[in-house]
């Protein structure tokens, strides 16, 4: 089947997230073809580039969203009477507050309103393009004020100035964007047997327009729900994708979010959370119990397979840190309960390996916390003519000390977990792979992923962590224990295999409950289905003949233009 794979800054980018299960995804079903349609979020990210992409990969288009997308085209009056209904819809069902009050929490009320809207617009784009000059015109801002100041308007959005209006105007541009691009053809995502959307973001749009205008089934995954990580960061505990903004721009990139999620949550066939800690996230944004299935991401278990079958050569006496360095990883709490860890076992050490997140605040931390540790633990000589050596030490991937992600885990005996804010911990599934006992904070999906394998103490709780981390110190039976459990239970629940069977499952469920879509040339005048109308071959993967061009995949209506690889066929277009 033909796979219309949906992503938003990351596959089949360098760079970005999503990338990897992605990829993994696309490698492992090469029995299907899959067409990209991919979300650019920076400049950085294009010239970065591609990743090497498998040969099941028929075509690439892109859309950035961060560069302008002007058609020139502006509307008539007719239209303009068009834009404003529908978009009043929208905005007055993102500024209203749901019957409880709650900010930020979709309420039925609303989702009619703001289904109406996003369709009418999409259909407007679609017959009349310029969607873009309208969405930050004077008429969307005004239409945004009359919404924010309307009774029944959320409670943080009736303090909104024109500043933020006019923030909050191009966020929602960028955001909608996907309407005005030209993937809605028979030769695009109307020739998908299936979309896959990455996110319930940005990347969901293209997947419910395609459903809307072609009858194809939408699946939805997500390992991170995004809603979630849009408070999380306006809250200053994950490091911001965007500069900073007033509250009402929050509440309503917030509402915008949710509205958004509770209609890709109801157009979905299928919606995959990565674990049950996205599962509740899902649930609280509307989406249908019977619609979710976990699957839990695919870790490459043949890359730790030296270290988790391999003699364990690791210093008993290191505790080992591995991850990306940010203010939801609570390092501080870590190198406080490291003091502790000390005085109970003055030979101890605590290697933290990783690299900061992106952003100047993520630096600035990792900088304060190798103050923290010089400070706590100044470095240590044997004598007046030896030089000092501190028990704590940052080392960076890839560095001399670290080459390799496994080797991380092969220095220590034990690995900690510190964060008070975690989705699905890959850093712990990895350690667990390669049979580390573990000591992790009770935040996210770690108790899920750990099953008893590892020990778990409260977030923000220094004196904890000391303890459950000299228990397994001084207890290397218990630890060995504990690490073939944790091995057993990775290999049984968290391997690439168990992820590509369980997205292979479900492309056929969806398949096998959505109404056969016939081409035209594939039927008579009556309707009727015309036998052998294309021959076999065209329903073989790939290039069947050598020499000269391939016959179309499966019906003239689907065909793309046979051009050479690498070639581009139009912008934001290339087959690959």
């Amino acid at each position: 089947m033909r796979i219309g794979l949906l992503t938003d800054g990351g596959y089949p980018y360098a760079t970005g997230e999503s990338r990897l299960w992605c990829d993994r995804l696309v490698r492992g079903l090469a029995q299907h073809e899959f067409d990209i349609y991919a979300l650019g979020r920076s400049a950085q990210q294009e010239e970065r580039g591609w990743i090497e992409l498998p040969p099941q990969v028929q075509r690439v288009r892109t859309a950035p969203l961060w560069a302008s997308a002007d058609d020139g085209r502006g509307y008539g009056r007719r239209d303009r009477r068009r834009f404003a209904a529908h978009f009043g819809q929208l905005a007055a069902a993102v500024c209203s507050a749901d019957p409880q009050g709650r900010e930020g929490a979709p309420d039925p009320g609303g989702a009619d309103g703001f289904a109406a809207g996003l369709y009418g617009l999409a259909d407007l784009a679609r017959e009349r393009g310029g969607l873009y000059a309208a969405l930050r015109s004077e008429t969307a801002v005004r239409l945004l004020e009359a919404a924010c100041r309307a009774p029944g308007a959320r409670r943080s959005v009736q303090s909104a100035t024109v500043a933020d209006y006019l923030t909050f105007a191009d966020r929602l541009e960028r955001t909608l964007r996907p309407l005005s691009l030209d993937w809605y053809g028979d030769d695009a995502l109307g020739a998908a047997d299936l979309c896959h959307a990455a996110s319930a973001g940005s990347a969901a749009l293209s997947g419910l327009l395609a459903k809307r205008f072609f009858g194809v089934p939408l699946l939805v995954t997500e390992y991170g729900v995004q809603l979630r990580a849009h408070y999380l960061a306006t809250a200053g505990v994950s490091a911001p994708a965007e500069p900073s903004v007033g509250a009402p721009v929050r509440a309503l990139l917030a509402a915008l979010q949710g509205r958004l999620a509770a209609e890709v949550y109801r157009q979905a066939g299928v919606i995959t959370p990565g674990n049950t800690h996205a599962r509740r996230w899902q649930e609280r944004c509307g989406a249908d119990p019977a619609k979710l299935r976990t699957v839990y991401p695919g870790v490459e278990a043949e890359r730790f397979s030296a270290v988790g079958d391999g003699p364990d050569s690791a210093d008993p006496a290191t505790l080992v840190w591995v991850g990306r360095i940010e203010p939801a990883k609570d390092l501080v709490s870590l190198l406080h309960a490291f003091v502790e860890v000390r005085k109970a076992e003055p030979d101890a050490r605590l290697r933290i390996v990783g690299a900061p997140a992106p952003g100047p605040a993520a630096t600035s931390y990792l900088a304060y916390c190798r103050g923290l540790a010089a400070q706590l633990f100044p470095d240590e000589a044997a004598n007046a003519h030896t030089a000092g050596d501190n028990p704590v030490s940052f080392e960076e991937m890839g560095g001399p000390e670290v080459p390799e992600l496994p080797d991380a885990y092969a220095a220590g005996g034990v690995v900690v977990l510190s964060s008070v804010v975690e989705g699905f911990p890959i850093s712990l599934v990895e350690a667990m792979f390669c049979g580390r006992a573990t000591v992790s904070t009770d935040v996210g999906a770690v108790v899920e992923v750990i099953g008893g394998t590892g020990l778990v103490v409260p977030p923000r709780n220094p004196r904890a962590l000391a303890d459950a981390c000299v228990a397994l110190l001084r207890d290397p039976e218990r630890r060995e224990r504990l690490g073939a459990a944790a091995r057993s239970r990775a290999l049984e629940l968290f391997s690439v295999e168990q992820n590509l069977a369980a997205f292979h499952g479900i492309y056929l469920e969806l398949i096998s409950r959505s109404p056969v879509r016939r081409a035209a040339e594939a039927v008579n005048a009556a309707g009727e289905p015309l036998p052998f109308a294309n021959p076999a071959e065209t329903y073989v993967p790939g290039r069947w003949t050598a020499g000269r061009p391939p016959l179309p995949k499966r019906t003239p209506r689907r065909t793309d233009p046979a051009v050479p690889v690498g070639a581009r066929a139009g912008a934001g277009e290339s087959d690959v």
